[in-house]
């Protein structure tokens, strides 16, 4: 005999909602790669959007995609994106500021903040397009936070791991300290001294600071074209003279070898502190530093004769100071006696 349920749960399956092609599509297309897009702040969160006009393109450049959406992939980029806008897969935003900056030509590409625009049509005019569904994390995104907890585990136990270990750790962090700190100062070097001599914005690896790149543009060497104005020689002017004035007062007010070398060995004693520290060393210390005390022995034993060495001490200073005294005065008749002669 057949049960039920078995019936029941096979024609549910047959029920089943179908996934909505829609959602698929905005899911594929905001993974794809082509898709230029930024990160900004809209409404205190940060939202990934891009622009109208690349989304046209996209969606010219890859009708592959359009197979997604079965019977409407004879549908138009902008009658896509008004259906996306409807399910509120999408959210139309402009920009917060309106204005050209001082020293630029023309508005930024990718503003950096964005609110919601009170029409929400599509557009390819100056129009961006955030996202408003989560997006699925990658299984390395995944596994990668279990490894958080892990990374916080191995930075605690430091002081405890071999002396081996702890220089490769030490000098891994601090070759990587220094390539970053000798990077951000070439970079300022190399714009300050064009900027002063040829009026150029020039900056090295352009978006190493930036908040919102992808790891592609975080390592890109060359910057794009100054899109700025020139500016003045006064400014120039001013700027240079200031540089050499901070860089004379600072070789003025610098340390000599003696406090260099006494700030060098302070350094090197709280590093090799640091090094050197284990459990075995911090158990030993601290057994060297407990009195010890003869457990046979009673108590008030220990005090009596702790009292009496006292009083043997306090006796015999008190003899040698007696002495002394005698000695002194015995002197000093026997001059007076030698005088009188």
């Amino acid at each position: 005999m057949k049960k039920p349920g078995g019936a029941e749960k096979k024609k549910f399956q047959k029920q089943a909602a179908p996934k909505d092609v829609f959602q698929a599509f905005a899911e594929k297309a905001r993974d794809h790669k082509d898709l230029v897009s930024r990160w900004a702040v809209l409404q205190e969160t940060r939202v990934e959007y891009f622009r109208g006009k690349d989304f046209v393109s996209f969606v010219r450049n890859h009708l592959e995609l359009k197979d997604i959406l079965e019977s409407d992939r004879s549908l138009e980029a902008e009658d896509i994106a008004n259906i996306l806008l409807k399910k509120n897969l999408l959210v139309r935003c402009g920009r917060v500021v309106k204005t050209v900056r001082p020293g630029k030509k023309k508005l930024s590409t990718f503003p950096a903040h964005l609110e919601i625009y009170h029409d929400q049509v599509f557009s390819e005019n100056d129009a961006f397009f955030a996202w408003t569904f989560v997006k699925r994390r990658p299984l390395w995104q995944t596994l990668l936070s279990f490894c958080w907890p892990i990374l916080t585990l191995a930075i605690c136990l430091f002081p405890v791991y071999p002396h081996q270990v702890k220089l490769l750790i030490l000098y891994s962090c601090a070759g990587l300290l220094l390539l970053i700190l000798c990077l951000l100062l070439l970079r300022g070097l190399v714009f300050g001294a064009l900027w002063i001599l040829l009026g150029k914005r020039f900056w090295l690896f352009p978006n190493i600071l930036a908040e919102e790149a992808t790891l592609k543009e975080l390592f890109q060497f060359w910057p794009q074209k100054d899109e700025g104005e020139r500016p003045k020689w006064t400014a120039r002017l001013f700027y240079a003279i200031a540089g050499v004035v901070v860089i004379s007062i600072l070789r003025h007010h610098a340390p000599d070898e003696a406090a260099r070398a006494r700030y060098q060995k302070r350094v090197s004693n709280i590093i090799d502190d640091v090094l050197e520290w284990s459990p075995s060393l911090a158990l030993s210390g601290m057994i060297e530093k407990q009195p010890v005390v003869n457990i046979t022995e009673p108590i008030d034993n220990v005090t009596d004769s702790k009292s009496s060495d006292e009083k043997l001490f306090s006796s015999g200073d008190l003899d040698d100071e007696t002495i002394s005294n005698e000695e002194v005065t015995e002197n000093t008749e026997d001059s007076d006696h030698h005088q009188n002669i």
